[in-house]
């Protein structure tokens, strides 16, 4: 069974800023003008001179963090996840990945989780565009304590971080002393029949989904992915030999997101598997519940069913 969470995500961020904050003064938090939506106001009241609002300049702001960078501050770069990608894209490649800086930006209102905000906000090809990039880490938190943990296991090795996640509450699913590596998956659930490799959001509803296939003698395995790049090749090669099929799930575009990068893996095995990637299939954004959304986008519980099932595993 899942729990329910109990901090907001964006809590969890200022939350965790501080603590590191509180124990280095070359932590800074720069906002493009989001310090209300994300809730860095209560960083910058303990550390006003640690933190800086580069306004809605987001390009600028990849500028201002490579500069800190280079003098020996650590970043931690905040903006919505269609802007940090999309519009920040050349600064990021150039200023701080060809570069070789430190830094961690946070994409929030990762793909339909932005729900509200318009289309023209839904980050549904930020991973794809960042995983470009060869020594960008990118990483989606799937629950409250994994965002601890990716933002200090950011700090702690360095190099450059793309970290995507929801603002709102999620989900519980792991515990309060579970400990993350980067390219190395979670087994949430394990199965023979079929394997659902997926992140972020959909971690739940494929877990749900999981759950409620037993019921039919259907036994899937579910395994949280978090980091799509580097991806844990051994994990997927696991259940190539292990299930009759795959399925990923994300809240993403399928083009170049965790089903382009499971299919390179399957294909270069030369082994063949029944495979299907769930996921924005060529669409823009549009406003709606989150419920609404994804169920539009076919990533709900319902489809991730109704998908193994018509694998006939």
């Amino acid at each position: 069974m899942l729990k329910a969470g109990t901090n907001e995500m964006r809590r969890v961020y200022v939350d965790t800023l501080i603590e590191l904050a509180k124990e280095d003064k070359n932590v800074m938090v720069l906002e493009a003008d989001l310090a209300g939506a994300i809730g860095t106001k209560r960083f910058k009241e303990q550390f006003p001179d640690q933190f800086i609002n580069c306004g809605i300049m987001e390009a600028n702001m990849i500028g201002v963090a490579a500069g800190l960078s280079l003098t020996g501050k650590k970043p931690f770069i905040h903006t919505f996840g269609s802007f940090a990608s999309r519009r920040d894209f050349d600064q990021v490649f150039i200023s701080l990945a060809y570069a070789g800086l430190d830094a961690v930006i946070l994409g929030s209102d990762a793909g339909v989780t932005c729900e509200f905000n318009g289309g023209t906000h839904m980050p549904l090809e930020d991973i794809g565009l960042m995983r470009m990039i060869p020594t960008c880490n990118v990483v989606e938190a799937s629950d409250e304590i994994m965002l601890n943990g990716l933002l200090k296991l950011a700090y702690e090795k360095g190099g450059l971080w793309y970290i995507r996640t929801s603002r709102k509450v999620l989900p519980r699913l792991y515990a309060a002393d579970e400990s993350f590596r980067l390219g190395q998956g979670k087994v949430l659930k394990d199965g023979s029949d079929a394997a659902i490799l997926t992140y972020g959001i959909s971690v739940a509803d494929a877990y749900e989904a999981a759950e409620a296939l037993g019921s039919e003698g259907i036994d899937v395995a579910v395994i949280d992915m978090l980091s799509i790049q580097p991806i844990d090749k051994e994990m997927v090669l696991r259940y190539l030999d292990q299930t009759k099929a795959i399925v990923t799930v994300e809240n993403h575009e399928i083009r170049n997101g965790l089903g382009t990068a499971v299919a390179e893996i399957i294909a270069e095995s030369g082994r063949s598997i029944k495979f299907k990637r769930l996921g924005i299939n060529g669409y823009y954004g549009q406003t709606g519940t989150l419920d609404y959304l994804k169920k539009v986008y076919q990533i709900d519980k319902e489809t991730i069913m109704d998908t193994i099932r018509s694998l006939g595993t």
